[in-house]
This record gives C-alpha cells, sequence and structure tokens, in this order.
C-alpha cells in the first residue's frame, strides 16, 4: 500500500459544530468528525477516491478515518481532521506548559486502509484507555 509523508492540521469545522448537535454518540458527530480531508493530488498519490478510508499514523499514535477530498484546495501534502476522539488519537498529548496540545504542523504519515473499520467513539476510547 502506498503511504504519503504529510503534515497533519486539526481544528473546528462547521460539521464538527453540527455533528456535536446530534451528541457525541451519534452517527451525525461521527460522519463530520472521523474524517480527514486530502488534497485530490494527494488522494491520488495513495490511490484511493474520496470516501474510502485511510489509516493516520503520527508519533503519538494511529486512526483509521475516512478520507474524503478537501474541501481548502490546493494544499497538498497537508491534511486537515476536524478537532474531536480521532484527531485526540494522533496528537500530542503533552501541552508543553501552555494548557493546549499542539494541534497543527504535526507530522504524518497517510495510507489506504480499505479493510480497516472507522471505530466508533465507544470503540476507540476504549481502544484508547487500553493502550494507556
Amino acid at each position: 500500500m502506498p503511504k504519503l509523508k504529510v503534515v497533519l492540521i486539526t481544528g473546528r469545522s462547521i460539521g464538527q459544530g453540527q455533528g456535536k448537535e446530534y451528541g457525541k454518540f451519534s452517527e451525525k458527530y461521527k460522519e463530520n468528525v472521523a474524517v480527514c480531508e486530502i488534497d485530490s493530488s494527494d488522494l491520488t498519490k495513495i490511490g484511493i477516491t474520496s470516501g474510502q478510508h485511510v489509516k493516520v499514523t503520527t508519533y503519538h499514535g494511529s486512526v483509521v478515518v475516512k478520507g474524503v477530498k478537501s474541501t481548502q484546495e490546493p494544499h497538498p501534502g497537508i491534511i486537515f481532521i476536524p478537532c474531536g476522539p480521532w484527531a485526540n488519537a494522533v496528537i500530542c498529548p503533552k501541552t508543553h506548559g501552555t494548557g493546549m496540545p499542539s494541534l497543527k504542523g504535526i507530522p504524518a504519515e497517510i495510507e489506504p486502509a480499505p479493510e480497516e473499520k472507522v471505530l466508533g467513539l465507544r470503540e476507540l476510547v476504549t481502544q484508547t484507555l487500553r493502550e494507556g
């Protein structure tokens, strides 16, 4: 499977806010937050189309999310995951005395994950707690 080195950015999105209105355990929230926006040229480089699953891996962890064509193109080499539990799985938990973890500029790698499942919130939290 082709892998691509990228830079991860996390942040708020309109979809995330809308999903929260349905509750964090709702499918609507998962649909809007368990996603990774990827430049269309990068989707081509790793051989997937919008809507297929990708594994995002950083020094801090990995998570499977739905890879979607970015709404903010062009920005090859940069991916975006909305703030939430799926983004939290791959960001540095340390705040370095600021009270806020680093949410932007995180070196990452993406790869197709067609056979892997995007975990629901309960499964993701359970997995995270097991891994410590």
